[in-house]
């Protein structure tokens, strides 16, 4: 049960860390303290539920078929080794989360619904959620804590920059903490896909 919860918890969290339109939408309102909290609770919750549908809509499709579980797993390594990657090419360049604080400030209502576009409309939602996260976690020994890991390690981040952004604002905008935050990322990445490749 913990290895599958372990595997759940650093995919996702490698997923997640990296910059993106959703990390940066919830850091911006973090730092704004626009609803930040409700916005953190609305993303942990949508990629639990996603993440949930993938495991758990894949693992029969999966049990019953071989050939696709076998495909799932070298394809997931493949995956990962080249999101590991990437990640490290990043660490390689400079970049940081530019903020925009020149904004008025919006309703829950707004702020709720822009927060669910983010999350929704981004394809690469789907990409690591419903497929990556999903078919490895339906190749799990116990799928069930896969979904908890998971859902542990977007609670853990989305709180935690919710929480912290402002505080951790100066630090945040350095180049040099996402270089770090990048190569976390591609250890987490090719840390699974070798966990992926022995069990095949």
């Amino acid at each position: 049960m913990w290895q599958s919860y372990v595997n759940g918890l650093l995919v996702a969290a490698g997923l997640i860390m990296a910059i993106g339109t959703q990390n940066a939408f919830v850091l911006a309102q973090s730092l704004r303290r626009e609803h930040h909290l409700p916005v953190a609770a609305l993303c942990v919750t949508c990629d639990a539920l996603l993440v949930a549908a993938g495991v758990f809509g894949l693992a029969t499709v999966l049990a019953q078929n071989p050939t696709l579980l076998a495909f799932a797993r070298w394809g997931g390594a493949a995956f990962l080794l080249w999101y590991g990657s990437l990640a490290l090419r990043r660490a390689c360049s400079k970049q940081s989360l530019q903020q925009g604080e020149n904004q008025t400030v919006r309703s829950l209502r707004a702020v709720m619904l822009s927060a669910l576009a983010v999350t929704l409309l981004n394809p690469h939602v789907y990409l690591d959620t419903v497929l990556l996260i999903g078919s490895l976690g339906a190749q799990q020994t116990e799928p069930g804590a896969y979904v908890v890991g998971a859902a542990s390690a977007s609670l853990l981040w989305f709180f935690t920059l919710a929480l912290g952004a402002a505080w951790l604002a100066p630090w945040l905008a350095r180049p040099s903490t996402w270089r770090i935050l990048d190569l976390l990322v591609a250890v987490m990445m090719f840390t699974v896909a070798f966990q992926l490749i022995s069990a095949g």
